[in-house]
């Protein structure tokens, strides 16, 4: 898994150190919201190389702020603990050297109690720092402060996302927080005319952004149809019933490799006892509710069941053109939901539903730079540039993405073959020639 962090290129609002330390403050306090009901055990354990321990994640949002907001910017400024620099870089090069990560699952020391002293005492730093900031110096560190947010929320996302994976992993099944939905039946899948022609696609301006958002920039669609929800596990038991794991012609030569070597014969999370499907849950493991958006499937799986339905995925202009008028709504992590939930109602006008929250959605997009790309100078602008390759882009949030942290241009990236993310299916056709 890469994780989507950049820097911030659009623009940025006028922060006054009070809303600065106020925004802080929230989504601080959010990821420790997050890890509450975990224990110190919890917190420890790496049960693949893609998740990492829930204290590794509270360490390196932490981290992120010593290293790129307090160390040029705070008066005498020494590292709360020089080796902490090592064990809680990420991908940095032009930091230094960084802990192995597969092996973060073996740091027992600092322990989930002594992160938090970490999270503490930065904490404290922070709002000591925006307390004497100058207007020109806040000017210049609002971006990378803000940058700092979003950057967090993202782990906040890989936090939930890694603890479910942690947990599926313990034969006593147990449970992070909340209730299963009542069974459910899928609902009519209807679709949506949208019209082609030269349209625009990138973050439009007036907020934050991430940089593999711009520059925005034309392109041309033809007209399309799009499905108004995602596929649900009750289609997807049908895909596998009529042989869609076992069936050479409907996948990529890459995915049918995969899934023989692998033996995939269902979504991730999903086991069969006694003739019954049970999907693992952040609730815990339960029957598979047939009216909920199938969750946990990689492209490959993806693109083999567009291809068994008829259809194909969208391209992410195609995904982005349509969702541009809409409100940035739905099941979002502020829900505590924690897994996607049913469509609801059709509203019987062909509008979309499920656009932003439930699953992250697999586009036919591969992640590459937008016309005009160029990243950033400097460490803080390593993580796009050098990962657009080998990565497919998926649209829209999940159930575990913060309120606030969606739009319609935000370009999420996993390579082909990832399921651990809690990604979904939308469909796509070809819609009449103009």
């Amino acid at each position: 898994m890469t994780t989507t962090t950049t820097t911030t290129a659009g623009a940025v609002p006028a922060w006054d150190p009070t809303t600065l330390q106020s925004r802080y403050d929230e989504v601080r306090a959010f990821t420790e919201r997050l890890a509450a009901p975990l224990s110190p055990e919890d917190q420890t354990v790496q049960s693949m190389p893609d998740v990492s321990p829930t204290k590794w994640h509270r360490a390196h949002v932490t981290w992120f702020f010593e290293t790129f907001v307090l160390a040029d910017n705070e008066a005498g400024f020494a590292p709360f603990q020089d080796k902490y620099w090592f064990l809680f870089n990420s991908y940095y090069e032009g930091i230094g050297p960084r802990y192995s990560r597969p092996d973060r699952g073996l740091i027992s020391r600092p322990g989930a109690h002594d992160v938090g002293l970490y999270r503490g005492n930065v904490d404290d730093r922070m709002r000591e720092l925006l307390t004497t900031l100058d207007d020109g110096t806040l000017s210049k560190l609002a971006p990378t402060i803000e940058l700092g947010f979003h950057h967090e929320q993202q782990h906040q996302e890989l936090l939930l996302m890694d603890i479910k994976h942690v947990l599926s992993r313990n034969p006593l099944q147990p449970a992070y927080a909340g209730t299963p939905p009542a069974p459910s039946q899928p609902d009519a899948l209807g679709w949506a005319e949208v019209d082609g022609g030269l349209v625009e696609v990138g973050h439009e301006g007036g907020g934050f952004c991430f940089d593999n958002e711009l520059p925005r920039h034309e392109q041309w669609l033809r007209p399309f149809r799009i499905a108004d929800r995602l596929v649900t596990n009750g289609e997807w038991l049908d895909f596998m019933a009529d042989g869609g794991y076992r069936r050479h012609e409907l996948w990529l030569s890459d995915g049918w490799a995969k899934i023989q070597t692998e033996g995939w014969a269902a979504p991730f999370y999903w086991t069969q006892v006694d003739g019954v499907w049970f999907e693992h849950t952040l609730h815990g493991t339960w029957p598979v509710n047939p009216g909920l958006p199938v969750s946990h499937v990689s492209f490959y799986e993806a693109e083999a069941y567009a291809t068994w339905a008829g259809k194909r995925l969208p391209s992410e202009a195609e995904w982005e053109h349509a969702a541009r008028t809409l409100p940035v709504t739905g099941n979002l992590a502020n829900t505590t939901s924690w897994h996607p939930e049913t469509a609801g109602a059709a509203d019987g006008a062909g509008g979309l539903r499920q656009m932003f929250g439930d699953c992250w959605e697999w586009t036919s997009s591969a992640y590459h730079p937008y016309p005009g790309f160029r990243p950033p100078s400097g460490a803080i602008g390593e993580y796009n540039g050098k990962f657009m390759s080998n990565q497919m882009v998926l649209r829209g949030g999940c159930a575990l993405t913060p309120a606030g942290h969606a739009r319609a241009s935000y370009r999420n990236f996993f390579p082909h073959q990832s399921r651990w993310a809690l990604s979904g299916v939308r469909l796509a056709d070809d819609g009449a020639a103009a």
